[in-house]
């Protein structure tokens, strides 16, 4: 079967998420994906979702090692698991500084040195029931859990866009998690993720490559694009780690123009500076039809599992969510 997730960032009551988690189960997706920021408790949202469902993995996309102790994220992670029968992925990623200091007030610093020291403490409190640890960034006296694992080892994946947080996911996981890729972005990562992996002693191969593609399924292409413009204008505008990604896919001058007005609080203009050409190369709108043929291309690009992410804000949003999984199923 043609391999697809999908993936819910918020917009939706947690209820509305495990239906169209139950939704995608049903069609014959592999995987679903629930990310935080200000949606929800994504743990929460997928132990709902674990005892909903029978088949389809469950992921987080991702968890930040900044705004959750790293023993607090592995305590999660082993409960989901449990409850799904071995079927959670941990997403995990550095997040950005613009979320986790202004809106967390919590420190931001050494983001790829923190993934790793989480990943390593992560691993050996799942596997030992105990960990102590002195690093760079965290430093743990010793935690140790009162339950006993179901596995002592759960898949994790890392997020990443440039090379260097690129070679540590070829080092460390077990995949990588995209968002807003192009078509030529499954090979260029490739081979950073071959350098991490050779790096650790790792076969590149075994690491999987996955992108959350934003998704806009409607019958008149335009209005598909028109959908997902405000969510561009988001991501380019606030993120510096996302515009950088927009202008280094060639929409170098459209980036600095959305940059700018977002950060004169014009969020109208920087809407509007979205090119359509933007929003086709970094996601998936349009028909049915032709946003079928846009997954498949992400997967011959080297994307092996592309995850739709349907925007879900604002009125009617479980129903294009819906919509969204019943004309993408495989």
């Amino acid at each position: 079967m043609t391999r697809i997730g999908v993936a819910i960032s918020g917009g939706l009551t947690a209820s509305e998420i495990v239906a169209c988690v139950q939704l995608a189960e049903q069609l014959g997706y592999e995987s679903a994906w629930v990310a935080e920021g200000h949606g929800g408790d994504q743990f929460a949202i997928l132990s709902a979702c674990a005892v909903a469902t029978e088949r389809i993995l469950l992921g987080t996309s991702i968890s930040s090692v900044f705004v959750r102790s790293v023993p607090t994220i592995a305590m999660a992670a082993a409960t989901v698991d449990d409850l799904s029968h071995h079927r959670f992925i941990l997403g995990l990623g550095s997040s950005h500084k613009v979320q986790v200091e202004p809106e967390h007030g919590l420190p931001y610093n050494k983001p790829i040195q923190r993934v790793r020291e989480s990943v390593a403490i992560i691993r050996a409190l799942l596997r030992d029931g105990t960990v102590s640890y002195a690093g760079e960034t965290i430093t743990i006296e010793r935690f140790d859990l009162w339950f006993k694992p179901s596995r002592p080892e759960i898949p994790i994946y890392l997020s990443g866009l440039f090379p260097n947080m690129l070679q540590v996911c070829g080092e460390l996981a077990q995949g990588l998690l995209l968002t807003r890729s192009t078509l030529d972005t499954g090979h260029h990562v490739a081979a950073h993720i071959a350098i991490g992996a050779r790096r650790a002693g790792r076969r590149p191969e075994d690491i999987e490559i996955t992108s959350l593609l934003p998704c806009s399924v409607a019958p008149d292409r335009q209005a598909a694009l028109d959908t997902m413009r405000p969510g561009v204008a988001l991501y380019a505008g606030f993120f510096p780690r996302y515009n950088r990604l927009m202008a280094e896919s060639g929409f170098a001058e459209a980036a600095a123009t959305i940059r700018d007005a977002w950060s004169n609080g014009d969020y109208e203009a920087a809407t509007r500076a979205v090119p359509d050409a933007m929003i086709d190369a970094t996601g998936v709108a349009g028909t049915p039809e032709t946003v079928r043929e846009r997954l498949d291309a992400y997967r011959q690009s080297g994307i092996a599992l592309p995850i739709i992410s349907p925007f879900s804000r604002g009125p009617g949003g479980r129903d294009r969510v819906m919509a969204a999984i019943r004309a993408c199923a495989p």
